[in-house]
């Protein structure tokens, strides 16, 4: 079975373990190939954080450059994608915020949009060993945050957040625009 077939058997949610047995099963993606910009979307596996990122209007991320990366990215109410500064999102306190408030907050993205609009890049890609494997990873510039990549197919990577302040990895996919 194929790597794309196996994640399409657990999405939209599964176990954490399976999660987990899945990554490491996928090979490494080197940095270079993770140019361009990226629609996500959550892997549940029970995390605090399942959900947030839909209910928030997240996009995905766009990399320009090893050194010039958008973590993130949103799409506003008229569905324009502009990058969001990660300092500017309360993440040490997202997993405690009702999703139906965050819902809501979403519905105010135009109003704060210039709040939390960047045109400067907040993270990097390196190469990091995770796991035991060597692949791609983006590092925030501010927030004890890497995200960690291994290559599903040509067009998809599965990634783990690996956030200091939370002890369990979150999952996301990334699918190439």
């Amino acid at each position: 079975m194929t790597a794309t077939a196996q994640l399409a058997l657990l999405e939209p949610a599964c176990g954490r373990d399976a999660a987990l047995a899945l990554f490491d099963s996928l090979p490494p993606v080197p940095a270079t190939e993770l140019t361009g910009r990226w629609h996500g979307r959550e892997l549940a596996t029970g995390h605090p954080l399942d959900g947030l990122l839909a209910a928030s209007g997240w996009y995905g991320k766009q990399f320009d450059g090893l050194d010039s990366v958008h973590p993130l990215l949103f799409r506003d109410p008229a569905g324009e994608i502009f990058a969001v500064d990660p300092k500017r999102v309360p993440l040490g306190i997202a997993d405690k915020v009702p999703h139906a408030l965050v819902e809501r907050v979403r519905g105010l993205l135009g109003v704060l949009e210039p709040a939390l609009r960047t045109r400067r890049y907040r993270a990097r890609l390196r190469g990091v060993e995770h796991r035991g494997v060597v692949t791609a990873a983006m590092v925030y510039d501010h927030l004890p945050i890497i995200d960690v990549f291994r290559r599903v197919d040509d067009d998809t990577v599965l990634g783990l957040m690996d956030f200091r302040d939370m002890p369990e990895p979150y999952f996301f996919v990334l699918a190439r625009d």
